[in-house]
């Protein structure tokens, strides 16, 4: 680009659009209105002057009634410790140049500063500078308007370098638009002060994988700003110390790092008492978290409240079993109430007793998000084709979440050409490995107590005779990450 003065000295919509594509763009918004001045002009000769004492305050009321009347007010008197332009052509050459980018007069009457702002040191070389990173000419108001400050700034000292410490974490360059519009203070950060400590605590203490860093910072980059000591570290405890392993915590920051977002005396903590007031229990909560870690920030309490009475009233499901059921699956509380109704009154027209497919619900709570069209196939199947008694669909209701092309048929066909009689758990509720070696068995183990079926996860599998020393040997930390590995 050229030096901005001969930028500034150009009369015509002509000779700015050789300048650089921001300066054309505001010569043809300019060019529109014939009654408009010249494109750029030089500041006046006045400005720099040096005046007396009177000659100032003279020169400030001015500049003041000037505003006041081009209908920019100063509640607060901000710009009563900078220095104006002793030119009110400079200030209206400033004036114009913000409403031509599309801030309104009462965009700067929030934040007046603006019109201190210099256009050939500071404006001009930051909105080029952000233009050139990909933020679109559209959106330029609204980042102007969502961090004034940012026109204050050196490009050289402040923005290029928090622009190289994003790219430093892996954040694409096609990605960096988005994290500014989103979170356009992150302009304001040092590189090596907030930036650092709150992505060094991350990955050191509390184990998120480095190459992860740069998509959570794509999705919620405002953990960026957060203060380890009061923000990001009283969360990571408070959280580790309801029972979920820290490095269960990491994996689910990666995928959700929004979370860290949530207050943790207004949101998070009522949250928790929330769940066991409604009778989770406390065991239960690092599953219920891992599961569904968006229940931390929820209006909770009154979900609950709904929910349970709805469960009481429709299903006919004790606050007991309600509980049970949010254990296992704790997106009920925002599952909407006609979704829920659906399978409810499919097993209910099939014959199916309201006691037993209460039961089948808290049992079961997943067969609550099964499409109809599937759940008729499973059980046409069922009936025609393996003609077993309804009591065993009944003590066994996770029969609905297995895809019948995959799994059920394919395996009923090999348990039948074997001649093997045997429950739909056995059959179903376990691993390929696990039905291959069954198969080939010389012997049929007997029924063993089932796993406990959680969303989100592996099953955890109890023990029996065919599962390994190694298995047996595994932490509750390990098996709790094998449950949630699938966030």
């Amino acid at each position: 680009m050229l030096p901005l003065a001969r930028a500034l000295r150009s009369l015509g919509p002509a000779a700015a659009a050789r300048e650089g594509p921001l300066l054309a763009w505001l010569s043809s918004a300019r060019s529109a209105s014939s009654s408009a001045p010249p494109e750029y002009e030089m500041p006046s000769v006045t400005w720099g002057v040096i005046q007396g004492r009177k000659e100032r305050l003279v020169s400030r009321v001015l500049a003041l009634d000037f505003l006041r009347s081009a209908g920019v007010s100063d509640p607060a008197g901000e710009l009563e410790a900078f220095e104006l332009p002793s030119s009110l052509e400079v200030l209206q050459e400033r004036l114009d140049f913000l409403l031509r980018l599309g801030l309104s007069t009462d965009d700067l009457s929030n934040y007046p500063l603006l019109l201190a702002c210099s256009l050939r040191k500071n404006v001009i070389p930051v909105l080029s500078y952000l233009e050139k990173l990909g933020v679109t000419r559209a959106r330029l108001a609204a980042f102007v308007r969502a961090y004034p400050a940012c026109l204050h700034a050196s490009v050289a000292v402040d923005l290029s370098p928090v622009v190289k410490a994003l790219r430093g974490l892996d954040v694409d360059r096609q990605d960096i638009p988005r994290v500014l519009e989103r979170y356009p203070d992150v302009l304001g950060l040092k590189p090596d002060g907030t930036i650092s400590t709150s992505v060094a605590y991350l990955v050191g203490i509390v184990g998120v994988a480095p190459r992860d860093i740069g998509p959570m910072v794509t999705h919620y980059p405002f953990f960026l700003g957060m203060r380890v000591g009061t923000t990001i570290k009283p969360f990571c405890d408070y959280i580790t110390s309801l029972g979920l392993p820290m490095r269960i915590l990491a994996r689910i920051l990666e995928k959700r790092p929004y979370i860290l977002g949530y207050d943790l005396e207004e949101t998070v903590k009522p949250n928790v008492d929330a769940l066991l007031s409604f009778g989770i229990q406390k065991e239960a909560l690092p599953l219920v978290i891992a599961q569904y870690p968006s229940i931390l920030g929820l209006p909770l309490k009154a979900k609950l409240a709904a929910q349970q009475y709805f469960f009481n009233l429709k299903l006919q499901i004790d606050p007991d079993g309600f509980a049970r059921a949010v254990e296992k699956l704790p997106q009920l509380v925002s599952l909407n109430q006609n979704v829920i109704l659906k399978p409810v009154e499919f097993l209910r027209g099939r014959g199916i007793s309201n006691e037993d497919v209460a039961r089948m619900v808290v049992r079961c709570p997943q067969i609550l998000l099964l499409r109809i069209e599937l759940m008729k196939n499973s059980l046409y199947f069922f009936k025609s084709e393996m003609k077993r008694p309804m009591s065993e669909l009944l003590e066994y209701p996770e029969y609905f979440t297995y895809s019948l092309e995959s799994r059920i048929k394919p395996r009923y066909m090999r348990v039948t050409s074997k001649g093997i009689r045997c429950s739909l758990d056995w059959f179903l509720n376990c691993s390929d490995l696990r039905f291959e070696e069954r198969m080939r068995g010389d012997f049929i183990e007997g029924d063993a107590p089932g796993p406990s079926f959680t969303m989100g996860g592996k099953l955890q599998m109890p023990g029996s005779q065919l599962v390994s020393d190694d298995d047996n040997e595994d932490t509750d930390d390990e098996v709790l990450y094998r449950r949630t590995v699938m966030l």
